[in-house]
């Protein structure tokens, strides 16, 4: 660390100026082949004042200790876990068959390129997901006639058909897309296709399981009721790193790429390892993880990453804003204590005036 500032102090100052901060992030921020990727100049900035503690427009050896600990070391040693997402029978060849759907892409297609992975990347962890359905699941069609359609719905119980949305009644108004009868608990249907490489310690985890809920996410239900063993797991392992792939793109793939980055994980897409229903849902999927500072990425770029030595500007600019975030967090925190106190001495201080009085009329 002392000898990575000492660097990069060019002027010999003690501090870095911005100029010296872009020069670090331009020797962090590239692949083992010598491409370096720019950090646009606006997001330079704010990263650069992140770090900035005390907001002097230079950054302190002591500044810089934080900025080394939270940031770089993460950026060059990442935490990686590997999330399969849905690679069943019933997606492949079976009741829901994203063959079948508009995008006619092949869930099939998806196995090869994992199985790669599983068999060359060194994951920190592995984990398996799967739709777990009990019979009389709400996103099943068949089951519609069990459940009361509010007037509001947009299509009616008698009109609705498979892909369809309807709004279900309730004490909360539920928006719910309705499917074919798929992934029941202990079917066929239900199972990780057989070609699929299932890893040894890597953990599988059911969603799905509340009939009166559906599960895209590998995180939480699609209300946010419940979430899944993954949150606590993930947690266990201080994974910095999550990379999404599987069936659907633009379902479930898509709902927990989109959660994990909304939890403030540096998130990679892995665009040849999906497959999914819908052509312009995929490309709004995509669209969605860029905007919220994502990666996409072909499979062939997913070793360099996880061991480290190709670094993207995008995921240490996600990195930073979760580390502001976190700062916000405590200094509303440490505001909150601080007006406590300041309460707590108010209150004592008109006590010992009550008391003061109370004397006073006593030896009145």
């Amino acid at each position: 660390m002392d000898a990575c500032f000492t660097a990069f102090d060019k002027d010999c100052d003690g501090y870095l100026n911005v100029a010296e901060f872009d020069a670090i992030c331009r020797a962090l921020f590239r692949n083992d082949r010598g491409k370096v990727y720019g950090m646009p100049e606006n997001q330079l900035q704010e990263v650069f004042s992140i770090f900035d503690l005390n907001k002097d427009n230079l950054i302190s050896r002591e500044e810089f200790i934080y900025c080394w600990n939270n940031w770089i070391k993460t950026i060059v040693r990442p935490v990686s876990a590997f999330l399969v997402i849905d690679v069943q029978n019933d997606f492949i060849s079976g009741s829901l068959s994203i063959s079948q759907c508009s995008a006619q892409q092949n869930g099939l297609e998806v196995i090869e390129p994992i199985n790669y992975l599983l068999e060359t990347v060194n994951f920190d962890a592995v984990f398996y997901s799967l739709d777990w359905h009990p019979s009389d699941h709400v996103s099943f069609i068949d089951n519609l006639p069990f459940r009361k359609v509010h007037p509001s719905s947009a299509v009616s119980a008698e009109e609705a058909q498979t892909y369809d949305t309807v709004t279900f009644d309730g004490p909360h108004l539920m928006k719910q897309r309705l499917w074919p009868r798929h992934c029941v608990q202990d079917s066929w249907g239900a199972e990780l296709h057989k070609d699929l490489k299932v890893v040894e310690n890597s953990t599988k985890i059911y969603k799905g399981t509340n009939p009166e809920v559906d599960s895209y996410s590998v995180f939480w239900d699609n209300k946010k009721l419940t979430q899944t063993t993954l949150v606590s797991q993930l947690a266990q392992k201080n994974a910095t790193d999550i990379y999404v792939c599987g069936l659907a793109y633009d379902v479930c793939v898509g709902a927990t790429a989109v959660d994990a980055l909304s939890i403030g994980y540096r998130t990679i897409l892995i665009d040849d390892c999906c497959r999914g229903v819908d052509l312009a849902d995929i490309e709004k999927t995509k669209n969605t993880v860029i905007k919220n500072h994502g990666v996409i990425i072909n499979s062939n770029e997913v070793k360099a990453m996880v061991e480290g030595r190709d670094r993207r500007p995008e995921l240490g600019y996600k990195l930073a804003l979760e580390l502001k975030r976190k700062q916000e967090e405590q200094e509303e925190k440490d505001l909150q204590k601080n007006e406590d106190n300041e309460d707590e001495k108010t209150n004592g201080k008109d006590n010992g005036e009550e008391v003061v009085m109370n004397d006073e009329e006593t030896n009145e």
